[in-house]
């Protein structure tokens, strides 16, 4: 699938659609993506601030996403997540992944043996002013897929 056919369809998605939650890139080679949401009152919290799952939910697929597509022949899926709240978002946030070659490398020594890879990546979740609104840290899992052939044998 081409990489501007997902951002259209990811924008319809009815969790980002929702939630205000724009994808504004991803790269045709799928090594970045980038990510926005402005503050509106169905994503705004009691205290008028960005929601604290909203925030989360803007960063969630995107590195099982990059990493999937550079690997082909692996499983990939998200394994866990955490966020740290730092600041107040107060206007439109944006989130940048950007996928290196010493990221699928290290997977792909990981899983070279048959073995499952466990890799963190971080993102900061970002104010217009450059505060930094949000850590986010997503740990995947990948793993090579099984030959169907030799799982029967």
């Amino acid at each position: 699938m081409k990489a501007r056919h997902l951002r259209f369809g990811m924008n319809l998605w009815p969790p980002f659609l929702f939630a205000g939650i724009r994808v504004e890139e991803i790269s045709a080679d799928y090594r970045y993506a980038r990510v926005r949401m402005r503050l509106r009152p169905w994503n705004r919290n009691y205290f008028g601030t960005h929601f604290g799952g909203s925030l989360f939910s803007m960063t969630d697929p995107f590195w099982a996403l990059l990493l999937f597509r550079q690997l082909g022949d692996h499983v990939v899926w998200d394994q866990a997540g955490e966020i740290q709240f730092v600041s107040p978002g107060r206007g439109t946030v944006t989130a940048e992944f950007r996928l290196t070659d010493e990221h699928v490398e290290q997977v792909l020594e990981q899983t070279e043996d048959g073995k499952k890879a466990l890799v963190w990546f971080d993102t900061d979740v970002v104010g217009q002013d450059g505060t930094v609104v949000a850590k986010v840290r997503k740990q995947v899992y990948a793993r090579r897929k099984r030959d169907k052939r030799l799982a029967h044998a």
